[in-house]
């Protein structure tokens, strides 16, 4: 994909008092309890020329992401604790990339599976460990790793304490390990610059719930959909909230952000970027119990927008019937919208309420024919789509699914200062989150309070998110492959 300039500008506002000439007493810090980690996503592209390796005339292989793993090598759903008085970090990620090449009579003489990552900060040192599962070079034995400290990471004297939320790093510089020269079966010797890492998660106080309540659903006007205390549970079959998440096609919007469409898109209505899926949300409608219909509406667009294209997604519903599951959109190409249109269809099962939710998880998606001419033929009907997650409440106090690779992404300031020629991380406090208008989250380095009296000081930072080019012979899992006219092919 295309290299991407990002250049981000923040404030870092330290314990202490912006005066001139008045002195200011600092009360001493209060004892900081530990928090926990929850929500939050990781960037890492392992390293640039071992994808180009893979994928080139040698090893002629590729990669798969595994486990619901985003384009751009994005690792979701965070977990783990963080420590504001020491500093002390542990978040770990869910999904996984598998790179295979070098293949003969049916198998792989390269075979390397790296997931569940975890970052570990102490002591102002980093650690980056996986999950690995790799063969030998010479033997071609498989050989499994828990948690192996793949890569060291260059914090460069960050001081990790008294962070608020998210915490964001940017552009960390990665060093293979003596354990990650054995996980990748002595490619690369220890010592090996890696690709840099970037992550930001949210943190959470003990008990409590994000830093920052989200702000209320927009109600209708008849006050129908209301949720809170004295709700209680809805008339029989009246769904009070709910969200379908659907990324559409992880290639095509591989395809939309390439060096072909060189495009981008952007969310509104209220629909949320998840890295991996789109939400859409407040949802109203009805279930009917006895024959396990649904009919849900759902809030949010979707636009698409690049060199020939301009598709835009409105008006999403869902409906279930006989245990089959179709999402329906206003679709607009071009300009021409075409109203209710069934996009694609999934397997519901037996819908059945549970702690006042009824949900469809991850089934796989199938292209309608009508789905095939809103997306101007790139895609054949019956072609797998991303997986369609379903989520309704008829109770006030049921939760809905968390979005399962949000994070918060801090926001640019108002005003951005020019990168410097080393793209270095610079310190600064944690932003307000924004909705992202691409598949790239912006990253604000975390900030950091470890003096007593200081001036606040404005810190600009850029940071070059490396993208992969065409030239770079990407695999079939990283970018799509495209035809005569330049549109997104069907392999995957």
């Amino acid at each position: 994909m295309l290299r991407r300039l990002r250049v981000l500008a923040a404030t870092l506002l330290l314990t202490g008092a912006l005066a001139a000439g008045a002195g200011v007493a600092v009360a001493p810090p209060a004892q900081a309890a530990a928090r926990t980690v929850d929500g939050g996503r990781l960037d890492w592209g392992v390293k640039e020329s071992f994808l180009t390796y893979v994928t080139g005339p040698v090893a002629q292989g590729g990669w798969t992401l595994l486990d619901g793993a985003a384009s751009g090598f994005r690792f979701h759903s965070a977990t783990g604790s963080y420590d504001p008085e020491t500093g002390a970090l542990t978040a770990a990620f869910g999904g996984g990339v598998r790179f295979t090449g070098h293949e003969q009579n049916g198998t792989h003489r390269l075979d390397l599976t790296l997931r569940a990552f975890t970052v570990r900060i102490a002591d102002g040192r980093g650690t980056l460990h996986a999950d690995v599962a790799g063969k030998d070079r010479e033997t071609g034995r498989t050989s499994t790793s828990s948690q192996a400290a793949l890569a060291t990471l260059d914090l460069g004297g960050l001081d990790m304490r008294g962070a608020g939320s998210p915490i964001a790093l940017d552009g960390v510089p990665a060093t293979l390990t003596a354990e990650g020269e054995r996980a990748f079966a002595g490619y690369y010797p220890a010592g090996t610059a890696l690709d840099p890492v970037s992550l930001s998660v949210d943190v959470r106080a003990p008990g409590a719930g994000s830093d920052e309540e989200p702000a209320p659903p927009e109600k209708p006007a008849d006050g129908s959909g209301e949720r809170g205390e004295g709700a209680g549970k809805a008339a029989a079959g009246k769904i009070l909230d709910g969200a379908v998440d659907w990324g559409v096609r992880r290639t095509f919007r591989d395809y939309v952000t390439g060096p072909v469409a060189q495009g981008s898109w952007r969310l509104g209505g209220g629909a949320e970027d998840g890295g991996a899926l789109f939400r859409f949300g407040r949802a109203e409608g009805s279930y009917d119990a006895e024959k396990r219909r649904l009919d849900a509406r759902f809030a949010g667009t979707l636009h698409f927008t690049g060199e020939r294209l301009d598709l835009r997604l409105s008006g999403v519903s869902v409906t279930v019937r006989d245990g089959r599951g179709t999402l329906v959109a206003d679709v607009t190409d071009d300009g021409d919208t075409a109203g209710n249109t069934p996009v694609v269809t999934f397997p519901a099962g037996r819908l059945k309420a549970a702690e006042g939710l009824v949900a469809v998880t991850d089934a796989p998606a199938k292209l309608t024919a009508a789905g095939a001419r809103a997306f101007g033929g790139m895609y054949e009907a019956g072609t797998a789509m991303d997986p369609v997650s379903v989520a309704v409440a008829l109770d006030a106090g049921a939760d809905l699914p968390a979005l399962p690779d949000l994070g918060s992404d801090p926001g640019p300031s108002a005003s951005p200062q020019p990168a410097d020629a080393a793209g270095k991380r610079r310190a600064a406090a944690g932003a307000a989150g924004e909705t992202g208008s691409s598949s790239t989250s912006p990253a604000v380095p975390l900030g950091v309070g470890a003096a007593g009296v200081l001036l606040a000081a404005l810190l600009g930072y850029a940071a070059v998110r490396r993208r992969r080019t065409a030239s770079a012979a990407p695999g079939p899992e990283a970018t799509e492959a495209t035809d005569d006219a330049g549109k997104p092919g069907t392999t995957d």
